[in-house]
């Protein structure tokens, strides 16, 4: 009845707003229900005046909302109903009976229950009036996370597992080990009835960069002392990992790392939680709403501002009420604990209204401001010239914030839920919107502000374009095309220098793949298309773990007027191939077979196959694969012993040092044991 028979747990786990049934077994034979006083209690300093403690006698609320019936029964045993408010502190209870009995008193420790939010109460501030949205986004125990490019986007299988071994207490764990509990535990625990409070703690806690949290953040490229980002697949493991070793943050994760564990977190905890994908995302230091992007005249980008924009950032939206904000900012809110910016003294970002964010209302309690940024920022790209000279020659509102994606509801399919946060682009609504957040910046900010930030550069007289030959496979060569135009009827020579780089995919420069220079005549409106090759051998020792390459072309008139042409490149992975090799039923063992292909022209040896899945495998299967040679397949076989019913997501993960990994999924549909 209270939707918690999926956790792995002994204990009694409970959603308040809700009642449970308890049963007494008595040695005396006659006794009376009237003179029993139930005590529930939270936390290390239980006190009523802070909603930690409640005591309350048979057949009447106590003060604090809590209440007793009995209810017929048979000899020698009593029942008893007891029901917690929607707005109790949620967490672990103990919970006492205190019996009078003429001049004699005693008191009995009953047990503990755990007590979580419940999205099923209408009076709970995290109630979800729909049925299959509060099966998605509190009982589904897998996902899809969106990654790549805005014209490449992927996805990426998670196991949440909110519902595993430890998963919970994990969970209160992180709560308890928290700067404000450590500072006060009493306030801290009684805090615990609102997820505004709760979501914003977690939203620290998840990230290492100011108290022992779960996951330490590392984007340089180098992962040797830790666990590339791009290995995990799910939060189980980190969690355990981070809970095992003595609360020691695990290393090391990136933004969609973050997003999966809180996302466990809030589950388990009962916050309807889902996870967000934002392409082309800006991080904007100084929060004036226009990102700066600097090269120079070969193309390479100059890191003169701390402004960046990401391919793409992943955060979460947890669904409650704005107690605070006041009722038109109910519904999704948005939350990020991947470390960027201080909020208050610490890495913690949200809860930020989608409603505030898409009004223009900055000003507003929990970083509305960083938020509307990554998603409305203005990109502006300047040429820096060795005279120290710029010359800006682009100003776009609308590369910011685009097909801003998530999980469909029942199925993996993407959503897009950019309008939940923006007019459309170009609109006239849109432009409003940015207007006001920019004048309640101003108020808010120091920062020295640009005034011609959103003035368009000067027309261009030429327009170029790279494109693509076709999606590369890792291990093959990748041919561009930059196609040039001349948009006027005069004669022109164009000096073209080209860059391929090896980023990550917070765009960041790591490696030098390519330089090229070339000089083209362009007739009266002619248009030339331009072969560019890089080979496998080129880029094989630049190209990063993300296996993103950052091609930009720097066009030049003699007239002295510039276009800067660019290119994200994602390197695709052949995919792999699982099938599971009969029905699956729990407790009933069958056989899953997985087949592979090496992409690269040379023998690869070290290579790991590992598998999980809620319900499917209690830990992460890990299998050595023998050498494979140069486009060679393979095929690996194991088993596996469902565990729970219903649709569970089983993950695939092929990696080794040549390359990074090469994942996959099946959805499984598992019967109940017969």
């Amino acid at each position: 009845a209270h939707h918690t028979s999926d956790y792995s747990s002994t204990e009694a786990i409970l959603r308040r707003g809700q009642d449970f049934n308890i049963t007494l077994n008595l040695q005396a034979t006659e006794q009376s229900g009237d003179n029993f006083t139930f005590i529930a209690s939270t936390g290390p300093y239980p006190a009523e005046s802070q909603q930690t403690k409640a005591v309350f006698n048979l057949s009447e609320e106590g003060a604090s909302g809590w209440s007793a019936t009995q209810k017929p029964s048979e000899p020698g045993c009593m029942n008893f109903v007891i029901f917690s408010p929607a707005n109790a502190v949620i967490g672990r209870y103990k919970l006492k009976l205190h019996i009078v009995s003429g001049n004699k008193s005693s008191s009995t420790l009953l047990g503990q229950f755990v007590l979580l939010f419940n999205p099923w109460c209408p009076n709970d501030d995290v109630y979800m009036a729909n049925e299959k949205e509060r099966w998605e986004y509190v009982l589904n125990d897998s996902g899809i996370i969106f990654q790549g490019l805005e014209k490449n986007i992927q996805q990426e299988a998670w196991n949440f597992g909110q519902f595993e071994e430890d998963i919970l207490d994990i969970s209160l764990a992180i709560l308890d080990r928290s700067l404000n509990h450590c500072q006060d535990p009493a306030v801290d625990v009684s805090n615990r009835n609102s997820p505004i409070y709760v979501s914003r703690v977690i939203s620290a806690m998840v990230n290492s960069n100011d108290e022992k949290g779960v996951v330490e953040g590392k984007w340089n490229g180098k992962y040797c002392s830790g666990t590339n980002p791009l290995q995990w697949s799910g939060s189980v493991t980190i969690l355990r990992k981070w809970y095992r070793g003595r609360y020691k943050p695990v290393r090391y994760g990136q933004c969609w790392v973050f997003a999966g564990v809180m996302c466990t977190v809030l589950r388990s905890l009962g916050i309807p939680t889902r996870v967000i994908t934002n392409f082309n995302s800006a991080h904007d230091r100084n929060i004036n709403l226009s990102v700066d992007k600097y090269v120079d005249i070969s193309g390479k980008t100059l890191h003169l501002t701390e402004d960046s924009v990401w391919n793409f950032h992943v955060w979460n939206e947890s669904w409650f009420i704005r107690r605070d904000l006041g009722s038109f900012y109910d519904g999704w809110q948005v939350l990020d604990a991947t470390p960027q910016e201080r909020s208050k003294g610490i890495y913690q970002c949200g809860p930020a209204s989608t409603r505030a964010i898409k009004e223009g209302d900055v000003n507003l309690d929990y970083d509305s401001s960083f938020v509307f940024a990554a998603v409305n920022a203005d990109y502006v790209t300047w040429i820096h010239y060795s005279n120290k000279r710029k010359e800006r020659i682009y100003s776009d509102t609308r590369k910011i914030g685009k097909f801003i994606s998530t999980k469909a509801v029942g199925t993996n399919s993407r959503v897009d839920v950019t309008a939940n946060y923006k007019y459309p682009e170009g609109s006239r609504k849109e432009r409003k919107v940015y207007k006001k957040a920019l004048k309640l910046h101003r108020r808010q900010s120091s920062v020295a502000w640009r005034q011609n930030t959103t003035q368009p550069a000067q027309t261009p007289s030429i327009s170029g374009k790279l494109i693509l030959d076709a999606s590369p496979v890792i291990g093959q060569d990748i041919l561009l095309i930059l196609a040039l135009k001349n948009l006027i009827s005069d004669f022109k020579t164009i000096k073209v220098k080209l860059r391929a780089s090896a980023i990550l995919y917070t765009r960041k420069h790591k490696a030098e793949i390519l330089q090229l220079s070339r000089s083209i005549k362009l007739g009266s409106e002619e248009v030339k298309n331009i072969s560019i090759k890089i080979s496998y051998s080129q880029y094989k020792y630049a190209l990063m773990d993300d296996r993103k390459i950052l091609v930009t072309a720097v066009c030049e008139t003699k007239q002295g007027a510039s276009l800067l042409v660019e290119k994200d490149i994602v390197l695709q992975h052949p995919f792999l191939t699982i099938k599971v090799l009969g029905p699956t039923v729990v407790h009933k063992a069958v056989t899953v077979q997985v087949t592979f292909t090496n992409p690269l022209p040379e023998v690869v040896t070290d290579c790991v196959l590992r598998a999980e899945g809620s319900g499917l495998l209690k830990e992460q299967l890990r299998i050595n694969v023998a050498r494979m040679d140069p486009m060679e397949s393979s095929t690996v076989q194991f088993e596996i012993i469902p565990y729970s019913s219903g649709k569970r997501q089983l993950q695939v993960d092929l990696f080794c040092s040549h390359f990074s990994d090469i994942k996959g999924f099946v959805m499984l549909d598992v019967a109940p044991a017969q």
